[in-house]
């Protein structure tokens, strides 16, 4: 049976993020969901067997709860866990701490502080404060190591080595209990693969793709 694809974003973004490389993929049939950040929160239908394809923090979303059938991760900048602790080199908890105090008062700030780093717009639509701060809290104590080790199913990391949110110890430590992981890394571009390079992570989800029964 044809492997279909499911989209999932990251924190600050909503399901428009995917455009280009969904386009890139013709191939493949694919849903999205949306977190509901600037707008109604969408959970579609999946069908299966499907490759997850993940964005930052939309990773430890997917890790959380994946729906059945899937058959492999390709997480683009994605992470297992991302504030610092013993053994991990995440960032320092005291950022994402300052960004859950301001983002309940300030969101639009908030928003636009942290796309102007990635060098992207904010998506259109007004904020939902109180989504945004949940999973900013579940993205400063969430710790899904061990669930990733033990999903099951091939994982793809593709990273970037101009990421600024991912240090290079970030980016070589995530999925480390996770057997056989596989690893690819741009060499220049930044947080933004799915949308700077959609081209290159198509051709790295295509043959992550031809690798599986």
């Amino acid at each position: 049976m044809p492997l279909s694809l499911l989209f999932c974003h990251g924190w600050g973004f909503d399901a428009k993020m995917w455009d280009a490389l969904a386009g890139a993929l013709p191939e493949f049939a694919h849903v999205r969901d949306d977190s509901g950040y600037f707008g109604p929160t969408q959970a579609p239908p999946v069908p299966s067997p499907y490759l997850a394809v993940t964005h930052s923090f939309g990773t430890m979303r997917l890790l959380d709860a994946p729906p059945p059938g899937l058959a492999g991760l390709i997480a683009i900048a994605g992470f297992d866990r991302f504030t610092a602790t013993d053994g991990f080199p995440g960032s320092p908890r005291r950022v994402v701490d300052r960004m859950v105090s301001a983002v309940a008062q300030e969101p639009a700030t908030v928003l636009a502080d942290f796309h102007a780093r990635l060098g992207s717009p904010v998506p259109t639509g007004k904020p939902n404060a109180e989504r945004l701060q949940a999973d900013l809290v579940t993205l400063r104590d969430a710790d899904l190591r061990a669930r990733a080790g033990a999903i099951g199913v091939p994982i793809l990391s593709l990273q970037a080595e101009g990421d600024p949110l991912l240090s290079i110890g970030v980016r070589e430590t995530v999925f480390a209990a996770a057997p056989g992981v596989m690893r690819r890394t741009h060499p220049d571009a930044g947080h933004l693969l799915p949308v700077a390079e959609p081209s290159w992570c198509a051709e790295a989800i295509r043959a992550f793709a031809g690798t599986l029964p």
